[in-house]
């Protein structure tokens, strides 16, 4: 006896995971597009499986805009544990190195400020970059030795929530290829200790925060999941919008560029989207006062 293979469909949209903790973001993708009978899903912005929180997803037609959304700004909630230094830098790996050193609320605040705009951060050995082909956390975990260099990051803000003791909780305004693991490893350096991440929620990537986050279980139980779902122009939202007349619609779904008219018209813009009745039509960039299309939304 077989199984009749479920038909996949064209949904578009984006649902706004509140993933939850010990689940890949992989994983999470396959689920999402396995309850919605996608054909094509994707995520904008990796969590590691120990973090909760927004993850954006992506189905159909928004799989072409989460670059936009990735680029976006991410807010991450966290907790460090004085004390010791894990492999990983956060509560999956074995403890490295030991301090009796217990920083002060005082002490942390100091720090705080090296901390914060444009610096350089060597990433965690367990990471998803790739060195020679290969990511970083598979040569981590096969025993080999990850020597990654530091690169520059861009942290808006860096704010001490809580301090007790062994725990500090913070919060951290950043931009994309930040890593917390790597800013509490340094951080507790800095003070002259050794620390760890030992609890990791995102509550913001770009547009979409925690007021539009649906949970696994809600997702589950809901009858009507299409109903869940945020239009493709939802992951648009911080770009500048581009407004097109009909016939400038016809145009640019075709892939051709077309004249913006009117005295507030952009000139040139690096990134734009273009919409019809608030519909993303086309993501693009403004040239010598015309829009250029790139990526057309159908």
């Amino acid at each position: 006896m077989t199984t009749e293979k479920r038909q996949k469909r064209d949904v578009s949209g984006w649902l706004v995971l509140d993933k939850p903790y010990d689940m890949t973001s992989t994983q999470a993708v396959g689920k999402l597009r396995w309850l919605f009978g996608a054909k094509k899903a994707g995520h904008a912005g990796t969590l590691d499986p120990l973090a909760t929180g927004i993850l954006p997803i992506a189905l159909g037609e928004a799989t072409k805009t989460v670059p936009a959304v990735q680029d976006g700004t991410k807010v991450y909630r966290f907790a460090i544990k004085w004390g010791e230094e894990t492999t990983t830098d956060d509560t999956e790996g074995e403890v490295s190195a030991r301090s009796e050193v217990r920083p002060s609320a005082a002490e942390i605040l100091a720090a705080l400020p090296g901390f914060t705009g444009k610096i350089m951060q060597t990433p965690p050995a367990f990471s998803a970059i790739k060195v020679d082909g290969e990511r970083a956390y598979d040569l981590a975990r096969a025993g080999e030795v990850v020597e990654l260099a530091a690169r520059p990051v861009y942290i808006e803000a860096l704010r001490l929530i809580e301090h007790q003791g062994d725990i500090s909780r913070l919060e951290m305004t950043c931009e994309k290829g930040t890593y917390v693991r790597a800013l509490a490893r340094d951080l507790a350096r800095q003070l002259g200790t050794y620390g760890h991440v030992v609890e990791l929620r995102r509550t913001a990537v770009g547009p979409f925060d925690a007021a539009r986050a649906v949970t696994l279980a809600t997702l589950e139980a809901a009858t009507d999941r299409d109903a869940l779902l945020l239009p493709v122009s939802a992951g648009l939202s911080l770009l500048p919008e581009i407004r097109l007349t009909p016939d400038q619609v016809s145009a640019v779904r075709h892939g051709n560029p077309v004249l913006l008219g009117g005295a507030s018209a952009p000139i040139a813009l690096d990134s734009a989207w273009a919409s019809s009745a608030g519909v993303a039509v086309a993501l693009g960039r403004v040239e010598a006062g015309m829009f250029k299309p790139q990526r057309v939304i159908v």
